[in-house]
């Protein structure tokens, strides 16, 4: 493993400047809130920073807070802090249940909000040291390779699958983004933070390079909104979404008055399945209306040669989460 020098910033603001100053000075750097995904990047090979900025004493970074308009969650919050929140398991169900769904114990008191929502893509060729895209090549082994994991949504150049499992809950629930760079911050809506790899196959999201996911603000639900999150994995623990779903539904009883389904694991971003949400719109739930709905949710799939198995699964999960909600 390759020497680094660790550094401690005060806050968010001094961490972007040391960013940009290393850079400078030809250095590659890298952020370490929870540390759980670049500890396996150092070892894979994939990241070899000459300094690592470590976030994890920027003071008030990893709390909740509740807010007229709604909830502000610090990017440092832990991923097992956030899922037995009070107020997050009370008003915004989905998230806390995305957050208790990844990985282990383990991972989810070590591993941060915002590490989830970035972390990079878990491709088996990106991490084995494939000159792929997401290393910096021009091209996608998976593509006519193995790709059972891969999209079947929005793929190409790459088809990756975006790993986080809390990013589709965070953007079926309206979640604001909060960034901060050396200079400026900013605020995005979740549906503009996340890129397809037709606008950069290298990258997932639009952050900077010296630029932080720093807080998520998520707004008070309307009235009548329930919400919950569904993942299909292929063993018990250490994984990632093969199929998710993150269902939020406007109810008057049992008739849909607006409904946002947003996937996982089925593209290169959490993918919205609008064709099943203008669907229950304006619907009485039942059994048969759910099952259209994860019909719609799959209509124009492409899947490769070794994932189409995915096209079934999603439509069942899409069926079963909403009629959860029910």
């Amino acid at each position: 493993m390759k020497t680094f020098r660790n550094v401690d910033p005060a806050n968010f603001e001094e961490a972007a400047v040391l960013a940009r100053n290393a850079r400078a000075n030809s250095q590659v750097i890298a952020f370490s809130g929870g540390g759980t995904d670049l500890l396996q990047q150092i070892k894979d090979g994939t990241e070899a920073p000459d300094v690592l900025i470590n976030l994890r004493n920027i003071p008030g970074a990893d709390q909740v807070q509740e807010a007229t308009d709604g909830a502000r969650l610090g990017g440092l919050l832990s991923l097992d802090a956030l899922s037995q929140n009070a107020l997050v398991r009370d008003r915004f169900t989905a998230v806390a249940m995305a957050a208790g769904a990844v990985g282990t114990p383990q991972i989810r008191n070590a591993g941060t909000l915002a590490g989830n929502v970035t972390q990079r893509p878990w491709c088996w060729y990106y991490r084995n040291g494939f000159a792929c895209y997401k290393a910096g090549g021009n091209i996608c082994y998976s593509a006519a390779g193995e790709n059972q994991q891969h999209a079947i949504f929005g793929g190409g150049p790459s088809y990756i699958v975006h790993p986080s499992d809390v990013a589709p809950a965070l953007l079926a629930m309206d979640a604001q983004f909060h960034l901060t760079g050396p200079d400026s911050q900013r605020t995005l809506a979740a549906s503009e933070f996340f890129v397809l790899p037709a606008q950069n196959p290298r990258y997932e999201n639009v952050l900077e390079r010296d630029e932080l996911l720093t807080a998520v603000s998520l707004p008070v639900p309307a009235a009548g909104t329930r919400s919950t999150y569904y993942k299909v994995t292929d063993r018990a623990a250490w994984t990632h979404a093969v199929v998710s779903a993150a269902v939020v539904l406007q109810l008057d009883g049992d008739q849909c008055l607006a409904a946002t389904i947003v996937l996982g694991g089925v593209a290169p971003i959490p993918w919205r399945a609008r064709a099943a949400e203008e669907l229950l719109t304006g619907q009485r739930i039942t059994e048969e209306l759910a099952a259209q709905a994860g019909a719609a949710a799959v209509a124009g799939a492409q899947p490769l040669a070794k994932n189409a198995y995915k096209i079934p699964m999603t439509s069942a999960v899409v069926r079963r989460t909403v009629m959860g909600l029910i």
